[in-house]
């Protein structure tokens, strides 16, 4: 495991069209951890998520975030992806006309491709071979479990819950990315459909991936085990501590760790 964390959020603070949502949120992931980021809706567990790829809405007044040393807060979107940040969403949009297998390789040619020079264009590299690209997604959705007609279907149009799910798995499966963020991943899913996207997760868990898996849930952490677990309340984590926090805060709800809170 890494000593020095891959990811380190440093007392962030996000306001959305001038409300503050994250108010001095620290956060470190390393590479080969799993984390759980727990919390009730409106804690500001997505804004967080959203703030971390760079979303536009989502305005950062104070604090940092350091990804393999380096701040990524002038960063667009797609140099934080291609340095090895990744988001599945809660909500995965369709395109209809794009195959799952278009858009992967695309994706992946986007990922792989060097930075853009001073000028502000990105140097021309050859993309993935069309065969090479062919065996490693079949290789890929062999260990998640996927049928190979999946690949030449449209991204997520009509796709069920589950299906989505397992579309932006075999998305973090070809990118390698370094930290993934899981927005929410178990919400609308059906019980057989989340231990089938756990177990994607889980084969893809491993020394060279960190994932923070956010959630208001403790459900899928049944099937993902965490090594640590973190409470949002308010725009801030307030607790953290082992995997028992999940079972404790099914138990208990969320309401103790307010009432802590409060009486600090």
């Amino acid at each position: 495991m890494s000593q020095t964390p891959e990811l380190i959020v440093k007392d962030l603070r996000v306001s959305v069209e001038g409300k503050e949502i994250l108010k001095g949120l620290n956060l470190e992931v390393r590479k080969g951890e799993m984390h759980a980021l727990m919390g009730p809706n409106g804690s500001g567990k997505s804004t967080f998520a959203n703030t971390l790829m760079g979303h536009p809405k989502y305005e950062v007044t104070s604090g940092d975030i350091l990804f393999k040393g380096e701040s990524v807060l002038e960063q667009e979107t797609d140099e934080r992806a291609r340095a090895g940040l990744f988001m599945a969403f809660q909500y995965p949009v369709a395109i209809p006309g794009v195959s799952v297998a278009n858009f992967l390789r695309t994706a992946m040619n986007a990922r792989l491709s060097p930075a853009a020079g001073e000028d502000g264009k990105v140097p021309h590299r050859k993309g993935i071979p069309p065969r090479e690209f062919r065996k490693l997604l079949l290789e890929k959705m062999a260990l998640l479990k996927m049928d190979e007609s999946f690949a030449t279907r449209y991204l997520n149009d009509g796709f069920s819950g589950g299906e989505k799910k397992r579309a932006e798995i075999l998305q973090m499966a070809l990118l390698k990315p370094e930290i993934a963020i899981m927005d929410e991943t178990d919400s609308g899913l059906d019980i057989d459909a989340l231990r089938i996207v756990s177990e994607g997760v889980n084969a893809l868990a491993g020394p060279e991936l960190g994932i923070m898996v956010i959630t208001h849930y403790n459900r899928i952490l049944n099937y993902i085990k965490p090594d640590r677990v973190h409470v949002m309340v308010d725009g801030r984590i307030e607790v953290s501590g082992g995997p028992e926090l999940a079972l404790q805060l099914e138990a208990r709800g969320y309401d103790w760790v307010r009432e802590e809170v409060a009486s600090r």
